[in-house]
């Protein structure tokens, strides 16, 4: 399997010109092979905005602490459980790309008070009680959360709880909220 470390080096070898050290957009997804760990190899990326570790092998996150500037943080396609981790860029972080993992408990998520920007769809969300965390995220405006059990229940009746649990939302699954979404329901 691959490290970061490894996944750090070939990108800087195709790169020249940009250091890691000063680099604002790193993209490892796709890595052959793929990598399995998030780890301290990340100290490097001082300046780093935005940081792609999709469709790797990944099954926790860490090693985020020395990232300051961290923005936009994409790990689709992995093997994640939990939102674990996070914690160090919550004062930083605005967008979270996290579908296609394994994701059930979202304990954690509501600490990443800055979020505009979810995608959490196609993981093991199953209850509204686990749901109520993103309700706590003031700022999230753009969500995506289809393909979770609770979503695949009855997607129509979800979408209308999703915008009752939050209000602020500006668009869901893609598509921007239009006024009377949640008012054409008459039960």
């Amino acid at each position: 399997m691959g490290t970061l470390k490894d996944a750090l080096d070939k990108w800087q070898a195709a790169h020249p010109d940009t250091k890691l050290e000063h680099a604002s957009d790193v993209g490892l997804q796709f890595h052959y092979p793929p990598i399995e760990k998030m780890d301290n190899a990340l100290a490097v990326l001082k300046k780093c905005e935005k940081l792609s570790l999709s469709t790797n092998m990944i099954e926790k996150i860490s090693g985020l602490q020395v990232l300051k500037h961290l923005k936009i943080l994409s790990l689709s396609r992995n093997y994640i459980k939990t939102f674990a981790g996070l914690d160090t860029v919550a004062g930083t972080l605005e967008q979270l790309w996290i579908s296609y993992n394994n994701i059930e408990k979202t304990r954690g998520i509501d600490n990443l008070k800055k979020l505009k920007v979810l995608y959490v769809g196609y993981n093991n969300i199953k209850k509204w009680e686990e749901f109520d965390r993103f309700a706590n995220l003031p700022h999230l405006e753009d969500f995506v959360f289809v393909g979770n059990p609770l979503w695949e229940q009855d997607e129509t009746k979800c979408r209308k709880e999703i915008l009752k649990r939050i209000p602020h939302l500006k668009i869901l699954e893609g598509e921007p909220i239009v006024g009377d979404d949640e008012e054409d329901d008459d039960d």
